[in-house]
């Protein structure tokens, strides 16, 4: 083998390493720098890209995926003067990767730095209860404070999120402690107006109740009255028809008037309570002699002016009861 030969193989190794130093390869999510004697020209995307050989230089491999940083927990001191700890978690993507990599040294560092102190002044502004409770104003304001300080360094802070809270252990017990008083005045609260409100419920119904009674005593007092009414009309209707069958000598009609209230008076006799002995004429054709008696009286009284004379009616002899005693307790 010739000097020549030897000449050809150091061609071709010296192209293989032009071929490799020229080539270079981005991966999918990444963006390279290209620096030319040290200073910045521009940034390869992801793919197969050339570069000028022993001149250009791959400067900073920036990740552009969207990552995480943890916060560690840090003390914080509220505006009431209460001592909490917190921790927090941070996203941020790349979107600049040439401002990522010269704007700033160590960007997660820096990052991280940003958060903790933002942390401490949005948290130290606010009240204990107002810290505990309002946890999306807290992550809201710091991504607001964060992404605008972050945002020369060619990078978006997507999100920012308190993972915890912790009070101190005396301040939790008391805090239990409030929180226990609390709900036992809400209860009594509670009992109290249940109490009132049933109280008054059983007032509406004792007044309905006794609206009702009312007026059901009323209806059934307006009935009553009107069934009185009724029947004061009836008999006085009745009274009117026995009087102008009089008039007219209605002989039947009298007699009818004059038995209904020999009968009525009967009855009353009968069951009255002061009654000891009653005496009344037992035998029907008597009754009935009597009846004819007081028609006759009638007829010559309201006759039509013939005179004639009056039939006497038969004497009938009375029969006297045997009297009873009232009281059962008493001897025959």
């Amino acid at each position: 083998m010739g000097g020549l030969d030897y000449a050809v193989i150091a061609l071709v190794v010296l192209m293989i390493i032009v071929i490799i130093a020229m080539v270079k390869t981005v991966p999918q999510g990444y963006r390279y720098t290209v620096e030319r004697f040290g200073r910045y020209t521009k940034t390869m995307e992801p793919g197969l890209n050339v570069i000028l050989p022993f001149i250009d230089r791959i400067g900073a491999k920036m990740n552009v995926m969207e990552q995480v940083l943890d916060v560690p927990t840090q003390e914080v001191i509220t505006k009431d003067n209460a001592s909490v700890s917190a921790d927090a978690v941070a996203f941020y993507q790349v979107l600049n990767a040439a401002q990522a990599a010269y704007q700033v040294a160590n960007l997660e560092n820096a990052i991280l730095n940003l958060t903790m102190t933002n942390i401490r002044s949005v948290m130290g502004s606010m009240d204990l209860d107002e810290l505990l409770s309002n946890r999306d104003t807290i992550n809201d304001r710091l991504l607001h404070v964060v992404d605008e300080a972050a945002s020369p360094w060619g990078i978006k802070i997507t999100r920012i999120e308190i993972k915890d809270i912790a009070p101190p252990k005396d301040l939790v017990d008391a805090m239990a402690r409030q929180m226990k008083a609390e709900r036992e005045k809400r209860a009594q609260v509670l009992e109290a107006e249940g109490s009132r409100n049933a109280q008054i419920l059983r007032a509406e119904g004792a007044k309905q109740s006794a609206i009702l009674q009312a007026e059901g005593q009323r209806e059934a007092a307006f009935r009553d009255a009107e069934a009185r009414e009724r029947l004061a009309e009836a008999e006085a209707k009745a009274t009117q028809m026995v009087s102008a069958a009089i008039a007219a000598g209605d002989i039947q009609a009298i007699n009818y008037f004059v038995a209904q209230k020999y009968t009525e008076a009967l009855a009353s006799i009968g069951t009255a309570n002061n009654q000891k002995i009653v005496l009344m004429p037992m035998e029907a054709s008597a009754l009935i002699g009597s009846l004819g008696g007081i028609g006759a009286i009638a007829k010559e009284v309201f006759g039509d002016g013939q005179t004639a004379p009056a039939t006497r009616p038969r004497p009938s002899t009375p029969r006297t009861t045997p009297a009873f005693p009232a009281d059962p307790s008493q001897g025959t």
